[in-house]
């Protein structure tokens, strides 16, 4: 989508871009003038040694043969390639010798180095230049044709001595070498900044407009959930990046937020179903107590009945609480270390006789101590629910009922199984939605029950970071519960 530049300047990712790039560019600027600046002041430290060193030798030359041997000395060293500056002059400032046809005004006034760089031609250069360019006027004053000159020259810093015969002798160096580096930095600094500013704008239009684009399209499928859209969404490239990660964290999200809607809904669906039986049947008792007549023994028979199904309804109230819970991942219950092996035991002792009264064989299969980080009394819960569901739905096998509890370790993993030799749960569909809240497979609701206790048995399971798994027993089924095995020191 097309944005406009102050539109575009509201976005973090624009900013931010603007923000480095004038944090960059600020820092190469600073950085590029310090750099010059340095070397500008070692080349001028450099220049003024070499000066003293060259006033130095000059100085010896005057000492040993006077001033002829100094003119010839500066003569011979002004033909040299790349020579300093040499110039001396008298008295009044008229050029004798040197290297120099001109100075700005002012130069060779005051003793010492030369407070400024001035302009200067070296001898040679301004006859060339009339020769390219011949004045109009050719009675103009010397004074205005050695200022116009000096100003068009080059540029040069120098020493300035007077000898003890009034005359005047100037050494200097030009300073085209710090020029040229110093316009040498200039262009790689504008080339920096033009790169910079170019490679920025790549950036922004590659990367920033994907980047752009990509919260364009989560913001689409925000507004789509908003919307009531569970089932949306939010765009996953494959990229790997912190937009994938985002939206991979708040899809699992939305489908954990999807997930308990839909359990919810059928709580309410299942609740508003088979609670229905339960409180009709009190109901219908007690309507049905108040119309006859009955002596004490028949009304406190019926008050019996009625708690009784009111102790039901409570624990199934009860069992739905506690699914809510431990799916939330909110529960009251502490754990602690806990030997499955003696909760194993704990349970086949007490249901021992309720399977000896079913004509049902019980058996364990224990190998072995196993402890793992978990509540007692929630595994022994959940065992309980699969245990009592094995006893009851064995009874309808062929041959001699049988139920086996094994537990052993495989892998990294502990498995508690419960199996047993009735008719099982052939469809893996079934098997699927029997963990569900209220889904009971017997059409005639024969057996007593109310449908959460395979639910609370995975839920605990979920609670201890394990998982429930119905497995066809060939014949039979074969409940497993599978904790993390850990290590014990």
């Amino acid at each position: 989508m097309a944005l406009s530049v102050p539109a575009i300047m509201k976005t973090t990712a624009a900013r931010l871009s603007a923000l480095y790039l004038l944090l960059f560019a600020l820092c190469a600027v600073l950085l590029v003038l310090y750099m010059t600046s340095l070397s500008v002041r070692m080349l001028t430290a450099q220049t003024q040694e070499t000066i003293n060193d060259e006033v130095l030798g000059l100085a010896r030359a005057y000492q040993r043969g006077g001033l002829p041997l100094l003119v010839r000395v500066v003569e011979q060293r002004s033909r040299q390639p790349g020579a300093n500056l040499y110039l001396i002059a008298d008295a009044n400032g008229q050029i004798l010798t040197g290297n120099v046809q001109s100075l700005e005004p002012g130069v060779i006034e005051a003793e010492g180095w030369t407070t400024e760089p001035f302009s200067y031609r070296r001898f040679g250069e301004g006859e060339l230049e009339r020769q390219r360019n011949p004045v109009s006027d050719p009675n103009e004053p010397a004074q205005s044709e050695v200022q116009a000159e000096g100003e068009k020259g080059h540029n040069a810093v120098a020493l300035v001595l007077r000898l003890p015969n009034q005359m005047i002798m100037l050494v200097g160096r030009d300073l085209g070498e710090p020029e040229r580096f110093r316009a040498v930095i200039r262009r790689a600094l504008m080339l920096a900044l033009g790169m910079m500013g170019v490679g920025g704008l790549l950036i922004w239009f590659f990367v920033g407009r994907a980047a752009l684009k990509r919260i364009d399209s989560v913001s689409e499928a925000s507004r789509r959930i908003m919307g009531g859209d569970l089932s949306g969404r939010l765009p996953v490239t494959g990229a790997g990046d912190e937009f994938d990660r985002l939206s991979e964290n708040l899809n699992s999200m939305l489908a954990r937020i999807a997930t308990l809607n839909e359990g919810l809904k059928q709580v309410s669906d299942n609740i508003a179903h088979d609670l229905k039986t339960p409180l009709t049947r009190l109901r219908n008792r007690a309507e049905a107590t108040l119309s006859g007549k009955h002596n004490t023994s028949g009304y406190r028979q019926a008050l019996e009945g009625t708690i009784a199904e009111s102790d039901q309804l409570i624990k199934t109230f009860n069992a739905i609480l506690m699914i809510s819970r431990l799916e939330a991942g909110y529960s009251s219950e502490s754990t602690t270390r806990v030997d499955l092996a003696a909760a194993v035991h704990d349970v086949v002792e007490l249901y021992e006789p309720v399977a000896e009264e079913g004509g049902v064989t019980l058996e364990t299969s224990v190998q072995g101590s196993f402890l793992v980080d978990g509540n007692r009394e929630l595994i022994g819960q959940a065992l309980s629910n699969i245990v009592d569901n094995a006893i009851k739905y064995s009874t309808d096998s062929t041959s001699r009922p049988t139920v086996r509890v094994t537990l052993e370790r495989i892998g990294s993993e502990i498995r508690l199984a419960v199996s047993d030799n009735g008719q099982g749960i052939p469809d893996d569909v079934d098997r699927a939605r029997v963990t569900e809240r209220f889904v009971r497979l017997e059409k005639s609701r024969s057996q007593p029950g109310s449908g959460l206790g395979l639910s609370l048995a995975k839920a605990i399971m979920t609670f201890h970071n394990g998982r429930l798994e119905l497995l066809p027993g060939n014949p039979g089924l074969s409940v497993v519960m599978s904790f993390p095995g850990r290590e014990d020191r």
